[in-house]
């Protein structure tokens, strides 16, 4: 049974087209982005693992080494089961300072470009074998299916098909920071695919070719030597060494680095994948003995490796043989994609950029996108090549664990980073080259020629090199890579970068001591630095970029939210062109001053931002001490004083909730920045106090713009501590302002008392000599003159004295308590009391001419003191007169319930100011100018209407058309006066 070539092509085609239209369409938003962002989305993606080598060349590798094979799977296992400890602190470390790669991040640990060059390299030849192998895969059983052996060209093909849509697929951004949802989405896709078709071939072993398990356990009985094979091999070495393959290739493999870490959308998703990715991988290997014993049932014409393609074949079912193409197809496909993407990412940024970087004239981002397609053509026809000149054509599973051997030579340097921070770049760079030219020589060199003998001028030293001995090469590359690495790192000296990173990249590492003073003092600043070795539009965009994922305004000074924008900045420049890169041109055009070389810890709110992240993980004696900060954090927010904590920089630290309600100012606008650059006028109170030399302020008075307030204010210095080189003041805020308002009451009633006593004593003082005059005028009116004129005047004078005698009596009223006031009350006809008032105004010549209109009903009255109610029209008539232009007419007016009488006044002059409302019927307050006014009018007016049981209020303006005139509204409680007594009350 053969295949025509032309139908494998469009089938292949088709698939591709298929996987990239998945791409597309979720990239589009088509899909549901609940979906593409599901756990398990993200971890059937991770399943790019299982490449054409595990999809085909498991069957073959179970065939050599028995049970062994299943360390394809519990390897990677493994290490998702320790995830813990091993691929979250990485992962974290990866979001943080957006470390695409494993160059990256130890170009980031050991602050090196050339830490991240090496790797580079190192990763590029070492995965350069599997790209091969999968391209060998392809072309051999596209040539098993057609039975044609043209498998250079068909090779060629598939070179140039996948280099395209490896494009499509990841290169059509600028850099490696961006999420390819796309292409997570698709690779799920694919892993999918290959699950589905290996199952489907087992399934079709086991039920076809064996009528089911007995029948499968029935020939296993006979066939002993088969299954006692498949166990001998876990007793030898192979096995262990296989197992710590596949265990570190969940983090030194780049395409797996790239689908776990840098396109994680979700990093919840890892918690899921902890035990998902072992459940993928438990189906992918349950079909693989059964595979391979049906094979040597059915005597299966190909090799080993390649029995799930023959299965179909040799049963003369298409349809089977076709499934398990398509799965390694996809399998193929998959692990090409996304290898020769992060190979292309990892290469551009440590080995292109450092060489050739951009020019700032030029489109940088333009110019990434080109180069990154331009590497990946240049990574798959590296490894074209790399499959022509393997002439000795080893076999998939062979080709496969050479590669892993060869990634394998940088876990060491994962697990310093995680693990070790006295680790160094010397140690590292020293340790993976020497495990690399071991792994070169002992496998790679084998592998590329026929020479199998090394021998060491001037030593006699003659080594036999045996592919098939590659555990042994392996360990001996990593115990070697080991040994100088611990050696090298303990002998050389680590730079202050090196421990900086050592500290930022450790595990449970929650501090970054770094908090020193930028020379930028603005977001604008950054845009300007930057704009030289990116350009104008370059640096904009990546500001506003940074900006916007802060969540930070375009106007940003505070050094604090400058710190994190400059991190930020790094982090994504670390994304786009690398991490050394960006520490160049960060450190390089965006530098801190001279005067901050000593390093401190870092704001107390950043810490607890981190401990915040951490709180979920901290157990123990680590756990009780955050509930410990926690409880006192607590406690100084809710205190309520306000409590300021201030830097040896004076930079703000802490500010609490009573200083948020005491100031008006949110703690998110000054947390970070300087004390200096806060609102006035708490900018002046505060700086003046911090730079002074008292420690206490007492009944300090700050005025705003609306009232005033007084504060006690005090201040304690923090000694600078020897570990943190923390230092600076905290400042304790105390609002007064309401005792001191308790007190000026207290004051005014004092003042109110001495005038009643004054009152008293005055009254009683004057009352002799208005009793006098009282007397001449009466003896004048008894003499029975005909003089009108002298007559009218001694009545004017009677009446003048008796209202002076009435005045000095509300005096004593004054100094009297309430309940001696109220005895006195006696029925008031209102209308006669303001007539009286108005009367008395009119006898003032020299005040300006207004019409006083009295509309009150007659018929309204009220129980009190006709004498004192006098005095508040007097006082409102008079304040209204006074506010009224001349000519003008003031309005008194009056309604009634059964209950109550409202009286209002009502003037036409400009009105009161709303500032001045509150504090009108205040002793000793006026609006008149200096010597027009005691302020104690309207405060009487008050006193009289209490003493009355009513009220008062003001409406200004009472015009709101005009925006003019002021309305007094008195409400006293209505009195009906019995029949009898009314005509005498008028008459009076």
């Amino acid at each position: 049974m053969s295949f025509s070539l032309t139908h494998l092509i469009l089938i292949s085609i088709s698939y591709l087209i298929t996987l990239f239209a998945v791409a597309w369409m979720t990239e589009r938003g088509w899909v549901p982005r609940r979906l593409v962002r599901h756990p398990i989305t993200y971890t059937l993606s991770i399943g790019v693992y299982a490449s054409s080598w595990a999809f085909y060349g498991a069957v073959g590798l179970a065939y050599r080494y028995g049970n062994g094979f299943l360390s394809i799977y519990l390897g990677l296992s493994g290490a998702f089961l320790l995830a813990p400890v091993l691929l979250y602190p990485i992962q974290q470390l990866t979001r943080t300072h957006q470390l695409s790669s494993l160059a990256d991040l130890f170009a980031f640990r050991f602050r090196s470009s050339t830490a991240g060059a090496v790797t580079a390299l190192g990763l590029l030849i070492g995965s350069l074998p599997l790209l091969a192998l999968q391209i060998q895969a392809v072309a051999e059983t596209v040539s098993i299916m057609t039975g044609k052996a043209i498998l250079n060209e068909i090779a060629l093909f598939y070179c140039v098909l996948i280099a395209l849509f490896s494009i499509l697929f990841g290169a059509r951004h600028s850099g490696s920071r961006e999420k390819h949802e796309g292409l997570v989405f698709a690779i799920a896709f694919e892993s999918l695919v290959k699950l589905i078709a290996i199952l489907c071939v087992g399934g079709y072993a086991l039920w076809y070719i064996f009528s089911g398990p007995s029948d499968l356990e029935n020939w296993l009985l006979d066939n002993k030597q088969f299954l006692n094979y498949m166990q001998v091999p876990l007793q030898e070495g192979p096995w262990r060494t296989l197992l710590l393959l596949f265990f570190s290739s969940a983090i030194v493999m780049p395409h797996l680095y790239h689908m776990v870490f840098t396109e994680n959308l979700n990093p919840r998703a890892m918690m899921t994948a902890s035990w998902g990715l072992p459940l993928f991988l438990l189906l992918m290997s349950l079909p693989v003995p059964i595979i391979l014993w049906a094979g040597l049932k059915l005597e299966v014409a190909s090799i080993a490796d390649y029995f799930t393609l023959g299965l179909g074949i040799t049963v003369n079912n298409p349809n089977l043989a076709l499934i398990a193409f398509m799965g390694g197809l996809s399998a193929a496909s998959g692990v090409t994609i996304v290898l020769t993407i992060a190979l292309s990412g990892m290469v551009l940024n440590h080995l292109i950029l450092p060489l050739y970087p951009p020019s700032a004239e030029n489109n940088i981002y333009r110019w990434l996108k080109w180069s990154r397609r331009l590497l990946i053509f240049a990574i798959i026809a590296a490894a074209y090549t790399l499959y022509i000149v393997l002439s000795s054509n080893p076999d998939l599973s062979s080709l496969g664990i050479i590669a892993f051997a060869g990634t394998l030579q940088f876990f060491p340097g994962v697990l310093a980073t995680l693990y070790w921070p006295k680790a160094n770049r010397y140690g590292f760079i020293s340790g993976v080259t020497a495990g690399l030219l071991i792994w070169g020589v002992g496998l790679l060199l084998p592998l590329l020629s026929n020479v199998r003998h090394l021998v060491v001028p001037g030593l006699n030293l003659n080594y036999q090199l045996d592919p098939n001995s590659w555990h042994n090469y392996s360990i001996l590359a990593l115990s070697v890579n080991c040994s100088i690495f611990v050696v090298v790192s303990l002998i050389t000296r680590t730079s202050k970068e090196e421990k900086r990173s050592a500290q930022a990249s450790a595990i449970n590492k929650v501090i970054m001591p770094e908090r020193r003073t930028l020379q930028a003092g603005s977001a604008q600043d950054f845009a300007l630095a930057l704009a030289k070795p990116l350009g104008a539009t370059t640096a904009q965009r990546e500001v506003e970029h940074a900006l916007q994922q802060l969540g930070l305004p375009f106007d940003e000074s505070r050094p604090f939210a400058l710190r994190r924008l400059r991190n930020q900045i790094k982090a994504n420049l670390s994304g786009l062109m690398g991490p050394s890169i960006a520490q160049d041109l960060v450190s390089t055009f965006l530098p801190y001053t001279n005067n901050s070389e000593s390093y401190q810890t870092e704001d107390i709110h950043f810490i607890e931002s981190r401990l915040e992240d951490y709180r979920s993980r901290l157990t123990g004696l680590a756990a009780e001490l955050d509930a410990l900060r926690r409880y006192h954090r607590q406690t100084l927010q809710d205190l309520p004083l306000g409590v300021c904590s201030l830097s040896a920089d004076q930079e703000i630290l802490m500010w609490n909730r009573a200083m948020e309600t005491l100031t008006g100012i949110a703690a998110a606008r000054v947390i970070g920045s300087r004390i200096q650059h806060i609102d006035q006028p708490w900018r002046e109170l505060l700086m003046d106090f911090v730079q002074g030399s008292d420690n206490h302020f007492y009944k300090k008075k700050l005025q705003n713009q609306y009232e005033s307030r007084w504060l006690n204010l005090h201040k304690a210095a923090i000694d600078q501590l020897v570990s943190s080189g923390a230092g600076g003041l905290v400042l304790l805020i105390e609002d007064t302002t309401q005792t001191r308002l308790l007190e000026d009451k207290l004051m005014h009633a004092e003042r109110l008392a001495s005038i009643g006593r004054l009152a008293a004593g005055v009254a009683h003082e004057i009352g002799n000599p208005i009793t006098g005059i009282a007397c001449l005028a009466q003896i004048v009116r008894e003499e029975r003159t005909e003089d009108a004129e002298l007559l009218e005047i001694s009545e004017q004078i009677i009446e003048q004295t008796k209202r002076v005698t009435r005045i000095v009596q509300s005096m004593m009223n004054f100094a009297r308590s309430e309940h001696q006031i109220r005895e006195q009350f006696v029925p008031v006809q209102l209308y006669d009391v303001c007539n009286e008032a108005i009367n008395l105004l009119r006898l003032n010549q020299q005040q300006k001419p207004v019409d006083f209109i009295n509309q009150i009903d007659p018929h309204f009255f009220v129980l009190g003191d006709a004498q004192r109610l006098g005095q508040v029209f007097i006082n409102l008539l008079d304040n209204a007169r006074d506010a009224s232009p001349a000519e003008s007419s003031i309005r008194i007016s009056s309604r009634a319930s059964s209950t109550e009488v409202w009286l209002y006044i009502e003037d036409q002059g400009t009105g009161i100011d709303a500032a001045f409302i509150e504090q009108l019927f205040e002793p000793f307050f006026t609006t008149k100018d200096p010597g027009q006014g005691t302020g104690l009018g309207l405060a009487m007016v008050f006193s009289i209407i209490e003493e009355h049981q009513g009220d008062i209020s003001i409406d200004s303006p009472c015009d709101k058309v005009n925006q003019r005139g002021t309305r007094f509204c008195i409400r006293l409680p209505r009195h009906t006066p019995t029949k009898t007594n009314v005509p005498a009350l008028i008459e009076q």
